[in-house]
């Protein structure tokens, strides 16, 4: 790769959480697998929280809207996760 940032065919995908899955096998929880609903052509495509784009805590919600990338090289998986919905801070606390 020369360095340059690589994109899905068709650019950015609009989609949805549909699924938050944490690790087992000894671990607390605290790293997951999310599934995100791509909403134009409904396939799903799995991500780390270290996928998630955003400052402070890396999590994301079920339901919650995004946009993202999918990997060219595994195309079953997500890249660049954005949140679209900011959620209201004292819901987000609670």
């Amino acid at each position: 790769m020369n360095g340059e940032a690589t994109s899905a065919p068709g650019g950015q995908r609009f989609g949805y959480i549909a699924e938050r899955m944490p690790h087992g096998s000894g671990y607390t929880g605290r790293l997951s697998t999310y599934v995100v609903r791509d909403a134009e052509s409904g396939a799903d495509h799995t991500f780390m929280y270290a996928d998630i784009v955003t400052e402070g805590f890396r999590t994301l919600h079920v339901g919650e809207r995004v946009r993202f990338l999918v990997d060219l090289d595994e195309p079953d998986r997500a890249r660049y996760i954005i949140r679209l919905d900011l959620p209201e801070v004292e819901d987000y606390y609670r």
